[in-house]
C-alpha cells in the first residue's frame, strides 16, 4: 500500500538510503533537510536509482516550525513521519551541548507539535545505541536500563522520553530504533557517507585513507579493556537499516493508538577497530597505514546490540556482511572521491 510519509534529514547518509528504500516500495515521499551536513544531490541520485520522481524536497531546519508546517502542506495527508534531522558527532556534543539540545531536542519538539497541528501521530524516530551508556553486560537489550554519558545521547534519551509521554498523553504510534553503527553504502556506489571535513567515524575515514584523500587512519584509542585494545562496535549494513526503517513504519501503521515501541538495530555481532581495518583490507586487496592516538572523550569501550525484539516484531535482521559493507562502501569512496560535491 502506498503510503505519504515525511522523512526529516532525508538527504542524510542513513536519511537517502532509507528515502530510497521507501521509493522503490511504492511510497510518495517529501524530505525537509537544511544540508548542514547532507547536499541535495544525493536525493537527485535516489531518485534516479529508484526511478521514482515521487519526492518533494522542502528546504528548511526542522527547528523552524514554518519550514515543518510546509512540509506537511506540500501536498496531500502525511501518513508518517520518519525523524533523521539532528546532530551525531559525539566529540562536538561533549563541547557544544548547547547546540545539541537545540537540535535535536528542541527540533524534536517542534516537529511533534507539527505533527499535532496536522493530525499526524505516527513516528520512527533515529535513536541510538549510545544511550546505554557504558554498560558491563552484553549484548545489550531493549529492557536495559539507559545510562547516557555524554551530550548526543542525552538528548537522543530526551527526545525518547518526550516521545513515550506523547503516546502516554493521546493517540500516538512511537518507534525509537537505536541503531548501532551504520556502515557501507548503497551497492550502486551512486549513493553513500559524506561527511563534512574531517570524519567522526571509522568507515568513511578508512575509505578516505584508502583512497588517498587522507595520509592515514588515526585510531582513538589502543587501551581499552577489549581483545585487542580498540573498541568494539555492532557495524551494520546502512542497507539493512534503512530496510528496518520501511518495516518500522509499516509495523506502526497496523497498530492501535496509542503504541511504544522501542528496538536495538544492529547484527548482534560486535566487531574492533582493528577487525574492521582487516576486513576492509581483504575485501578490498589495499594497505590502510594507521596511528594510535588518545581516547575520544565520550567514547566508550564496547557496544553489542542484542537484535532479537527486532526480527520477532518487524520480521527484520540484518543480512549483510562486513565484507558487502567493506565493498559498496569502497565502492562509493572511489566512484565519488570528494563526496557529492565533486564530479564522479
Amino acid at each position: 500500500m502506498s503510503r505519504r510519509v515525511l522523512i526529516t534529514g532525508g538527504a542524510g547518509f542513513i536519511g537517502s538510503h532509507t528515502c530510497l528504500v521507501l521509493l522503490e516500495q511504492g511510497h510518495e515521499l517529501v524530505v525537509l533537510d537544511n544540508f548542514d551536513n547532507s547536499s541535495p544531490e544525493a536525493l537527485r541520485r535516489v531518485q534516479e536509482l529508484a526511478g521514482s520522481t515521487q519526492l518533494t524536497l522542502v528546504e528548511g531546519d526542522v527547528r523552524d516550525a514554518s519550514a515543518v508546517d510546509k512540509a506537511f502542506g506540500s501536498g496531500g495527508a502525511v501518513d508518517g513521519v520518519i525523524h533523521f534531522a539532528g546532530l551525531k558527532a559525539v566529540g562536538e556534543s561533549v563541547g557544544n551541548p548547547l547546540l545539541y539540545w537545540d537540535v535535536n531536542v528542541n527540533g524534536s519538539r517542534v516537529l511533534a507539535a507539527a505533527m499535532e497541528r496536522h493530525g499526524c501521530r505516527t513516528l520512527v524516530f533515529s535513536s541510538t545505541s549510545t544511550a546505554y551508556g557504558e554498560p558491563e553486560t552484553f549484548p545489550l537489550r531493549e529492557d536495559m536500563p539507559t545510562a547516557p554519558v555524554h551530550p548526543y545521547a542525552q538528548t537522543k534519551v530526551a527526545v525518547e522520553q518526550m516521545l513515550a509521554a506523547l503516546c502516554r498523553s493521546g493517540p500516538w504510534r512511537v518507534a525509537s530504533l537505536r541503531y548501532f553503527n551504520p556502515v557501507g553504502a548503497h551497492p550502486s556506489g551512486q549513493i553513500g557517507e559524506d561527511p563534512m571535513g574531517i570524519p567522526n567515524n571509522l568507515f568513511p575515514f578508512i575509505t578516505q585513507v584508502a583512497a588517498g584523500r587522507r595520509e592515514q587512519l588515526r585510531i582513538f584509542g589502543q587501551d581499552y579493556p577489549t581483545p585487542d585494545g580498540t573498541g568494539i562496535r555492532d557495524y551494520l549494513h546502512v542497507m539493512d537499516l534503512a530496510e528496518a526503517h520501511g518495516k518500522a513504519l509499516e509495523h506502526l501503521l497496523q497498530q492501535p493508538t496509542p503504541y511504544s515501541l522501542t528496538l536495538n538495530i544492529g547484527t548482534g555481532r560486535g566487531l574492533s577497530v582493528l577487525e574492521v581495518v582487516q576486513g576492509f583490507e581483504a575485501a578490498t586487496g589495499l594497505t590502510i597505514p594507521y596511528e594510535v592516538v588518545e581516547r575520544r572523550p565520550g567514547d566508550v569501550p564496547r557496544l553489542e546490540a542484542c537484535p532479537q525484539t527486532a526480527q520477532i516484531v518487524l520480521g527484520w535482521s540484518a543480512r549483510r556482511t562486513l565484507e558487502e559493507m567493506c565493498r559498496d562502501g569502497w565502492a562509493w569512496q572511489q566512484a565519488n572521491p570528494s563526496g557529492y560535491r565533486g564530479p564522479t
